[in-house]
């Protein structure tokens, strides 16, 4: 019995030294480089919305942008892909749709994303009640515009000043969400012009009215049942109330007075959490890249680019054709200016409880921004 004992022990032993060098084996071809090694996974969420096409891109062009050098590789439609820079695999892509800019901010709050695309307006307000969070590069500029009722006498900004001139109430224009940009640049521009703005609509001493109508969806409706005389929104809303034979353009805002001080408005923004930022450096670098890859190509494919869009959120080409977007990774300083005004015109209307409150750009922009990804 005990000659069997030993027998069965040496046996034993025999096994777990071979199952230690098998194991042992695999750590070593990991290390040297194997193609099978763990790669980080990211989080990265995206609205619906033309102005972030160039992910969208990213996504449904996949490996048709390999000869730029970043590339998806799609694994599960719409949801997961992987990262390559080259032909190194850097990391997987988990895909987040989320429904508007504050949803975003959430997100990144609750530490559920590490990259995110949104409003700008979105991610300052996340920066302000203390989320740690940093705008690593613009995605996309203008692509707001003012839009009137289909044959309405108001055609252009000249038209529109005339009739706030002339009527004996105030004009009254609707708009998707209080920190949108496309609200905050058309409310600035109307007081920089010197008319008195309100929210109330027993104000009739105002020039303006201003009516939250809570969503994008309510856009056009407020349009058809004259519950405003006019709306400001994004892309692609004004394009479809056009395609549709709702409204017209009456002003895009990159075109409102003072000439040039719009141009470059900033929109919508790549941001990322302060731990991914530390922790993924050479992973953002290379999303990054691909996405001032497929920023230029949307720039210099327009049709391409609106097909894309089209078939991806489910609207008309033609309606996606006319959308009036340059996109950019470029922190320019006009984009800066920009965001400039977001800044202080939020803080007038007391949006801001924390970090930004009575702040100027020059003072918080290392809290802001965090540009390294696209020196």
């Amino acid at each position: 019995m005990k000659v069997k004992k030993r027998v069965y022990l040496s046996i034993l032993l025999v096994l777990v030294l071979a199952l230690s060098v098998s194991i042992t084996g695999c750590g070593d071809n990991n290390d040297s480089g194997d193609e099978s090694a763990e790669v980080p996974s990211l989080n990265v969420s995206y609205i619906f919305t033309n102005h972030q096409t160039p992910f969208v891109a990213a996504m449904s062009q996949g490996e048709e942008f390999k000869e730029d050098g970043s590339y998806l590789k799609e694994i599960v439609p719409k949801e997961k892909y992987e990262l390559y820079s080259g032909d190194k695999h850097v990391c997987d892509i988990k895909v987040i749709t989320a429904k508007s800019g504050s949803e975003t901010a959430t997100l990144f709050a609750q530490g559920h994303v590490d990259l995110g695309l949104a409003s700008v307006t979105a991610v300052m307000s996340a920066i302000d009640s203390g989320t740690p969070v940093k705008i690593i590069s613009p995605i996309q500029t203008e692509g707001m515009a003012v839009v009137f009722p289909k044959g309405s006498e108001v055609k252009d900004w000249d038209s529109f000043v005339n009739l706030i001139e002339t009527s004996e109430k105030p004009v009254s224009i609707g708009y998707h969400s209080p920190t949108s940009a496309p609200k905050i640049v058309f409310e600035a521009a109307l007081n920089e012009a010197g008319y008195k703005i309100t929210q109330d609509a027993n104000d009739i001493s105002a020039d303006v009215l201003l009516v939250d109508l809570k969503e994008t969806s309510n856009l056009m409706p407020a349009l058809t049942s004259k519950q405003v005389d006019g709306w400001v929104g994004p892309s692609p809303h004004p394009e479809v109330a056009i395609t549709e034979d709702i409204g017209q353009i009456v002003v895009q805002l990159r075109d409102l007075p003072p000439e040039g001080k719009w141009h470059d408005t900033p929109c919508c923004v790549v941001a990322a959490s302060d731990e991914a930022i530390a922790d993924y450096p050479d992973e953002i670098k290379a999303f990054m890249k691909l996405i001032e890859q497929t920023s230029e190509w949307c720039n210099q494919n327009s049709d391409g680019a609106a097909k894309i869009t089209a078939d991806w959120m489910g609207i008309s080409e033609e309606a996606a054709a006319k959308a009036m977007l340059h996109y950019t990774t470029e922190p320019s300083d006009s984009w800066k200016d920009g965001v400039s005004v977001y800044l202080t015109t939020l803080d007038k209307m007391d949006k801001y409880e924390g970090a930004l409150k009575g702040k100027q750009l020059n003072e918080i922009e290392s809290s802001l921004f965090d540009f390294q990804f696209v020196k």
